[in-house]
């Protein structure tokens, strides 16, 4: 189940990470790495392809009030929006991120983290607390790192068109 679906969690922002599809790990590597960084990490849904490539899985961060929903797009609809995609981020690119937007174009993959922040109800009267109060984006941060490293991947944050 997608957390799009689950009304205690909201969509905050949608991050790629951009890599040859040849470095797609297996799903147990994804999930020992996961499991790894923090043992509090909750992951369900965790699906591989049939030779056992990783494809998909929900990983729930309660410690931080976050959720993120990870998967992976391989193929046409990557090898099409690489170069677009470079071409937007050269246009504002900072000089030491230039390295990394050549190398997008041979990106084969995309791996697609949504972030998403808990929903989180405090008195009696049910009101929602305001967005941000309990949510920490470290783990996003620290996931997004090691999934590149490990991918040897490059994180590009598409609603800013930025490379992190």
């Amino acid at each position: 189940m997608s957390l799009f679906e689950n009304d205690e969690y909201q969509w905050r922002e949608t991050y790629f990470v951009l890599f040859d599809a040849e470095r797609l790990p297996s799903a147990s590597v994804i999930e020992d790495l996961l499991r790894n960084l923090n043992r509090n990490y909750e992951l369900r849904d965790i699906r591989s392809s049939d030779d056992g490539r990783f494809e998909s899985l929900t990983l729930f961060s309660p410690d931080d009030y976050v959720a993120m929903d990870l998967s992976c797009i391989t193929g046409e609809e990557v090898k099409e929006q690489v170069t677009e995609l470079a071409e937007q981020l050269r246009a504002t690119a900072a000089p030491e991120e230039l390295d990394a937007i050549q190398r997008i174009p041979q990106c084969t993959a995309r791996l697609e983290v949504y972030h998403f922040e808990q929903l989180v109800f405090v008195g009696s009267s049910g009101e929602m607390d305001e967005p941000d109060d309990f949510m920490d984006p470290g783990s996003l941060l620290v996931i997004l790192d090691k999934i590149a490293e490990l991918f040897d991947g490059i994180v590009v944050d598409p609603q800013t068109n930025s490379i992190l």
